[in-house]
This record gives C-alpha cells, sequence and structure tokens, in this order.
C-alpha cells in the first residue's frame, strides 16, 4: 500500500485565471466560481491555511479580494512583482511551516516550474485542477478538530499580536505581561482526543520523539491507571490559542517517565516549553520522583532537546530506568534523559491552571 502524503498545512493561490477568472489589469470584470469558492471554503474548514502570490497591483488586487467577499479566507498576502518561490518561500518562514506542507496553485506552468525548481519540496498544481484539490488526500486530514475549523482566525490573531509586539517599546517580558496570558493543563477528554492526536502528527519542531499517536493508542494510556493523557491550552486577551501541547507520562512510585512532550511551534515565543517543563519539573519534586524523559532527534527538533537541557536534564545513568519500558515505537534510537527534581516557581508571565497530579484536583 502506498503511503499517505504528508498533509498541506498551507496553499499559496495565484489570483489570475486561477482564484479567480480573466486578468484585473486587463480591465476584466474578474469572478470566482462558486465551485471555486467552495474549495476555498472547505480547505478552510479542514485548517489549511491559504495565502496568496500573484503578479498584480497589490491595492487593486486585495481591494477586489474584499469586494467578492475572499479576502477574509486568506493570510500573508504577497501581491507584487517578485518571483513567485521568493513569495512562496516567505511565506512558509512567516508560518514557520517546512516547505513540504506547502503547496502552490497557478495557471501558467513557468510559474510553477520557477517555483519548483527554487523550492522542490512544495507540491505545485495546475490551476485546472483546483476543483479536485478537495479530494485529494494531501488536502484531506484525517480528522478535522474545533482547532482545525479555527486555525486561520488563530493565525490572524497571532500576526495582530506580532504587529503589535512590533510597536511595543519595553522590555519582552513587560510586554508578555501585558498580553494577559493564561494556560491550562488538564486531562485529555474524548471531545479532545482528535486535536491530542493532531498535535502528534502536526508539531515537528517541538516534538519531543516525533512518534505518532493513534485514537486507540490514546484511549487505551487514557484508560490505564498509570498513564496521564494531558492537553496544553492557551490563550491571551487576542484570543485562544487553542489546544497548543500534549504531555504524555507514566507515574510509578519513585519514577515519573515523560513519554513525550509536543507543543506548537505558535507559543515557542511565549517561553510555553519552559512553564510545562517547570510545572511538571515542580510536581515530581513534590512527589518526590525522579523524572526520565525520552527524546529522539529529527531534522526538525533541536530546538525540543535544548528546552530538554536547559530545563536541566541530562544524560547521567540512574536506577529509577530499570524497570521502564521501551519507548513508543521501539526505536533504537531514543535517548532516555534524567533529572533529580527540585521544586521550581511558577510562571512570571502567565496565569496557569493546571490539574494536581500527587492529589488529581486542580491547584
Amino acid at each position: 500500500m502506498a503511503e499517505r502524503p504528508a498533509t498541506v498545512k498551507c496553499l499559496v493561490w495565484d489570483l489570475d485565471n486561477t482564484l479567480w477568472q480573466g486578468t484585473l489589469l486587463d480591465g476584466d470584470d474578474v469572478r470566482i466560481t462558486d465551485g471555486v469558492k467552495q474549495v476555498v471554503a472547505e480547505l478552510d474548514r479542514r485548517g489549511i491555511l491559504q495565502a496568496v502570490s500573484s503578479k498584480n497591483d497589490h491595492d487593486l488586487a486585495w481591494q477586489r479580494l474584499e469586494q467578492l467577499g475572499m479576502a477574509e479566507y486568506f493570510v500573508l498576502p504577497h501581491i507584487g512583482w517578485g518571483p513567485k518561490s521568493d513569495s512562496v518561500r516567505s511565506i512558509a518562514e512567516r508560518l514557520n511551516f517546512a516547505h513540504g506542507t506547502m503547496a502552490f496553485i497557478d495557471d501558467t506552468p513557468t510559474e510553477c516550474a520557477e517555483v519548483s525548481y527554487h523550492l522542490p519540496e512544495v507540491r505545485c498544481y495546475d490551476a485546472g485542477q483546483v476543483t479536485d484539490l478537495l479530494g485529494l488526500p494531501e488536502f484531506s486530514p484525517a480528522t478535522v478538530t474545533v482547532d482545525s475549523r479555527r486555525r486561520r482566525e488563530m493565525y490572524q490573531a497571532g500576526f495582530r499580536r506580532d504587529a503589535e509586539r512590533e510597536e511595543y517599546k519595553g522590555a519582552d517580558e513587560d510586554f508578555l505581561r501585558s498580553l494577559d496570558l493564561w494556560m491550562s493543563i488538564s486531562r485529555a477528554t474524548d471531545d479532545e482526543l482528535s486535536r491530542v492526536e493532531e498535535l502528534t502528527l502536526r508539531t515537528s519542531q517541538m516534538n519531543a520523539t516525533g512518534v505518532h499517536y493513534d485514537d486507540a493508542t490514546l484511549r487505551r494510556l487514557m484508560a490505564d491507571p498509570e498513564h496521564d493523557v494531558l492537553v496544553v491550552a492557551m490563550g491571551d486577551r487576542f484570543g485562544p490559542h487553542g489546544a497548543v501541547g500534549l504531555i504524555l507520562l507514566r507515574r510509578q512510585p519513585g519514577t515519573w517517565h515523560l513519554r513525550l512532550l509536543a507543543t506548537s511551534c505558535r507559543v515557542v515565543s511565549f517561553g510555553a516549553g519552559s512553564v510545562i517543563l517547570n510545572w511538571l519539573i515542580d510536581q515530581a519534586a513534590t512527589a518526590g520522583a525522579h523524572l526520565s524523559a525520552d527524546f529522539r532527534a529529527t531534522a526538525r527538533n533541536r530546538m525540543m532537546e535544548i528546552a530538554y537541557r536547559f530545563a536541566g536534564f541530562d544524560d547521567q545513568p540512574c536506577g529509577c530506568h530499570d524497570g521502564q519500558e521501551a519507548s513508543a515505537d521501539g526505536a533504537a534510537d531514543v535517548q532516555r534523559l534524567h533529572l533529580v527534581p527540585a521544586p521550581r516557581p511558577g510562571p512570571a508571565t502567565m496565569s496557569l491552571d493546571a490539574v494536581d497530579l500527587a492529589k488529581g484536583t486542580s491547584q
């Protein structure tokens, strides 16, 4: 059986004779067909971001998108006269997406060839394929969660937040306090499972092992009294960030085993990873348990290793590892890091509402 292609995270649209019919600067009364509108709306519902790369007059083209009632669907429009590969690269960098999760659609073969030449991992499609996109596996996520349906709004709120940060004159820590950030850490519910599974699939830079836990495995762990499946959610005065983190923890007397920590790249700048690790370390210290953590290096998760090391995890052997199960997928290249916990202070830049793992109640 052929391997399922990676899901597209962002589709970059050309405008003339692709998104709409006609050429704007030729004076055409451009229109978007109902079929294309349906594709745009459904991709948005599935949580696939959409952007624009068009050789056009920016103000005129964006005004037309607004008149057609479609501007709200698109993030990071690149409308101008530069190479489209530069636009796609810039969009991927701003979203922090790997090129392999990006797609580009255009009616002109030379434009597709230019993008493919400079960005070979970006998947390119001809405009004639627009109405076929919804049936392609790469545009069909296995699950569509509540967070998926509002992903575009969350990114747009993030861009507004970034713009305010650029204008803020004070220190970074003061700006974070001004956001009224909050974090919650709670045990996963049945309703959250699809988003939890999605986190193990979509996160790459801040995923400690790269292991995908499917629905059945997560349900089994939730039912196991030794395991905690914890969901991290965040928000601020701009709105909710949604579920942004997953913790898979096995607790045994004297030893806690962190099998997986995965967080969204969107909350790295808020220090989410260090807040989560400090909370967990403090909880283990209260329980008098050593902490071990699985880490497997991938092509993109160097930041997660740095987070573990900065929190105090090291490679020193300890008897607490004896009897611990192998890594989730049996991989031989999983490191087992170790830490002897000591109490940690709470976060200084956000409020935290978290389950008390020792008592099973909220702190």
